[in-house]
Formats: structure tokens, sequence, C-alpha cells
């Protein structure tokens, strides 16, 4: 798609959307993830996407894939792109470059449900996450990409749920075994 039908497509959402806030409302598309022996996983989209998984040969997986921890980087420096990208073109701006890492760092012992040394659980999820941004257009001042970048990813939806902590509602289904 060309810069013009990005925003296009956006205004025309827009446009909707202000006439008729709820209909922005939707179910996302789930992602469901099941098991394939060892530590194996295999997430699937309803659309027929696969995204194999599995752990490092440190803790007990064939290294072969990616982790469910790099997915979550992904997810986020692709969804934050993704918000970058629309609002560059709904702002005119022709973008020449655009790359975003998403970085973190995690305690290992958080995974397997050890304490710290002083006894306190270890948060198994990561305890910092950096999103680096390089962008560049022709012509256009750092301080307006720096604003785009600010801008958009207020609006960006992963980014916006690992911000402020989404809570997770669990429902667990036992099957029987005979």
């Amino acid at each position: 798609m060309t810069l013009h039908d990005i925003a296009a497509a956006r205004q025309r959402v827009e446009s909707v959307l202000r006439r008729r806030p709820q209909s922005g409302i939707s179910d996302d598309a789930p992602a469901t993830a099941r098991w394939e022996g060892g530590m194996r996983v295999v997430s699937r989209h309803a659309n027929g996407t696969q995204l194999p998984t599995d752990m490092p040969t440190e803790l007990g997986g064939s290294g072969d894939q990616v982790s469910p921890g790099w997915l979550f980087r992904a997810g986020l420096a692709s969804c934050a792109a993704t918000s970058i990208a629309m609002a560059a073109a709904n702002d005119g701006v022709a973008l020449t470059r655009l790359e975003v890492r998403a970085s973190s760092r995690s305690d290992a012992r958080g995974l397997l449900g050890l304490p710290d040394v002083d006894g306190a659980p270890v948060f198994a999820g990561p305890s910092d996450v950096t999103l680096h941004v390089r962008i560049a257009a022709s012509a256009v001042p750092p301080e307006r990409l720096r604003a785009l970048v600010d801008a958009s990813l207020r609006s960006s939806p992963i980014p916006s749920a690992v911000e402020h902590a989404l809570p997770v509602a669990l429902h667990v289904d036992v099957e029987q075994v005979e």
C-alpha cells in the first residue's frame, strides 16, 4: 500500500468510529497455543498461520525455534512499528527508514519459581522493557519525528497493554483422562 492508501484507509475508519464509536469495540482474533511435546508449542491463528516456539537447550528445549519471550518482544516491536507507520502516513510523512527493536531483561529464577536470596519470589516476567526506534524521513525535522513516535506509541495497543499492566483473566478447563 502507498502512503496515500494507508492514510485514506485510516481516515475512513476514523470517520466511521466518530459516527458510531461502539463499532470500534470487537473481540480480537484469539491465539491458540498447543503443546506439541518436549518444550515445543505451536500457536495458531484462525487464518491458518502457525508459529512454533521452543525453549533454549539450557531449559530443556531444542533451541531451534524462537522462545515465547522473543515472540512477546517481536509483537511489541511490530505493533509499535505499525502504529508509527500509520501515524506517519496519516501525517503525510514519507518514511525512508523505520526500525523498532524491543529488548528486555529477565531473571530465569522467576520462570523456574525459585526465590531470591532473601526468600522473596522472583518476578517471572521481564524486569524492564526498552523500545529503540530508528526512524528517518527526508526533509522532516528530528523533533517532528520524535513527536510522531511519542504520539503514535500512546495509541499503540501492545505497548499500551504492557505499560499499563493489563490484568489477565484465567479460566481453566480440566479434562478427565480415563
